[in-house]
């Protein structure tokens, strides 16, 4: 699989692919998740893009990252529900883990592919989150994203984890 940066015609197509990922949630009960407007072009344009193409050299999932509090930050990551389950959200995870750095996202606690599947890739709950990270987790609060359901995780550099 070829991870690379995306291009800026491709940011519609990622949009597609954000509400097609979105799609399995309505199968756990938030189908106002799956309902959810996907992140505008002009906020994708505002981020560290990448994408991961598929055989016919389009785009089958997406990594939209940047930097909060000087930690790489996971703002987005989808994958096509049809490319699911191949390692391919690992593997976009993995391309944008800086060397001996850390990578923050937040996510639903209890909802399978999110902070249970993150755990397994060695992510960790963040107990007392930096200044931006809890900054992102109000904004998504004040978006109707209820804090009890919503996770901070951490994936510290590979010498750090136990």
């Amino acid at each position: 699989m070829l991870i690379r940066l995306a291009q800026p015609a491709e940011l519609p197509y990622l949009q597609e692919i954000e509400v097609a990922s979105g799609e399995p949630f309505r199968d756990v009960g938030m189908p106002e998740i799956a309902d959810d407007a996907p992140m505008t072009l002009e906020a994708l344009a505002e981020h560290e893009v990448w994408v991961a193409v598929g055989a016919q050299g389009v785009p089958v999932a997406f990594i939209a990252v940047g930097a909060v509090d000087g930690v790489t930050h996971v703002h987005q990551v989808s994958v096509h529900p049809s490319c699911a389950r191949q390692g391919i959200g690992a593997a976009l995870i993995e391309h944008v883990t800086p060397a001996g750095g850390s990578v923050t996202l937040t996510t639903f606690r209890d909802v399978p592919w999110n902070a249970p599947y993150y755990e397994r890739l060695g992510f960790r709950e963040v107990t007392d989150p930096s200044p931006g990270l809890a900054g992102i987790m109000r904004e998504e609060a004040s978006r109707g994203l209820d804090p009890a359901r919503r996770v901070a995780m951490v994936l510290l550099p590979a010498q750090e984890r136990a």
